[in-house]
């Protein structure tokens, strides 16, 4: 039996191991994406209940035959992972990379994978402070990986559910009708009304930028994306912890990876997983785009702490609270 400690309009957020939980909660072939950011594969164990080394590769090889057989047939699995770095050493880390590929390679598992992406985020704190603060030999480490696999070819995805803005020279482009048509160095040929189609938006990059670059140039977020905000000083989560005097979750998935994936890979109705969810981002996300949610969490606090997002005005929720949260 698996121990629910609240529930809202469209998803349910349970305690204990995904492990233990996935065996009770009979979601096979029923899941449309798993959504998660697992402990990282550190060297160093943190509160949030990170295996080490060697510990680590067997654990996060171990899951993805229990992940693909919840997947339906065309479902997605999008993991971001960090980088490791080896203990006491200014030396990177495999590690994250050996993890991937195991499960990826899983025999087990029969997955593939479809696409990486990349998530900037230039006002990350410097680390390893060690090597980049302290002894000065090393720069910021100041992006993670997102990997997005299937056990298909052809998983459910649709990129004009995840557009960007057009730029203001594209938008002027197809008010005007007019642009340089012909063969380019690529030695592309472009047609003369290739770029005059109103798409209502251009397609998306898999590089996401928490916070702009270059200031002279305008930042355009897919539109599935609540917020571009490098801080998250304003985000009604982290605002209301820092009144109530809680330290949030340290490593949280940004509310915009969350929401572009869900919108991307999933369709209204369908259901989306978090084994490792720590604050709920993917089911707040979820819940905002109306998908059905299950959320699981071997921390009772960070549990508790997760309440607080369905707390927000706007959205509305309906918060019932199960046993194990009375």
């Amino acid at each position: 039996m698996s121990d629910l400690l609240y529930k809202t309009e469209f998803g349910k957020y349970y305690i204990g191991k995904c492990e233990e939980n996935l065996k009770h909660l009979k979601l096979k072939q029923k899941v449309q994406l798993i959504l998660t950011s697992p402990p990282f594969p550190l060297n160093n164990k943190k509160r949030y209940g990170n295996l080490v080394g060697e510990d680590y590769l067997k654990w996060f090889t171990s899951l993805a035959p229990l992940f693909s057989s919840l997947l339906t047939p065309n479902g997605s699995i999008v993991i971001e992972v960090g980088n490791a770095w080896e203990r006491n050493r200014p030396v990177q880390s495999l590690l994250h990379l050996k993890s991937l590929m195991n499960f990826v390679e899983n025999k087990d598992a029969g997955l593939r994978l479809c696409q990486e992406f990349v998530c900037y985020n230039p006002s990350r704190l410097p680390s390893p402070a060690q090597w980049v603060t302290v002894q000065r030999i090393r720069v910021t480490d100041s992006f993670t990986h997102i990997w997005w696999m299937s056990n298909s070819d052809y998983p459910k995805a649709d990129n004009r559910k995840a557009l960007r803005p057009y730029s203001q020279s594209m938008k002027d482009l197809i008010r005007n009708g007019k642009y340089n048509a012909g063969k380019r160095p690529s030695e592309h040929n472009i047609n003369e009304k290739s770029f005059l189609k109103d798409n209502g938006g251009s397609i998306s990059h898999n590089v996401f930028e928490l916070e702009m670059v270059d200031e002279k140039r305008e930042l355009r977020p897919p539109h599935s994306m609540f917020s571009i905000a490098n801080t998250r000083s304003t985000d009604f989560y982290t605002r209301t912890c820092s009144d109530r005097g809680i330290v949030p979750h340290p490593a949280r998935m940004p509310l915009e990876l969350a929401s572009f994936f869900i919108s991307f890979l999933t369709d209204a109705g369908d259901i989306v997983l978090d084994p490792f969810a720590g604050s709920n981002t993917t089911g707040f996300c979820a819940e905002k785009l109306k998908r059905k949610w299950i959320s699981i969490e071997v921390d009772g606090d960070y549990g508790i702490q997760s309440l607080i997002r369905f707390e927000e005005p706007i959205l509305k929720a309906q918060i019932r609270k199960g046993a194990v949260c009375k």
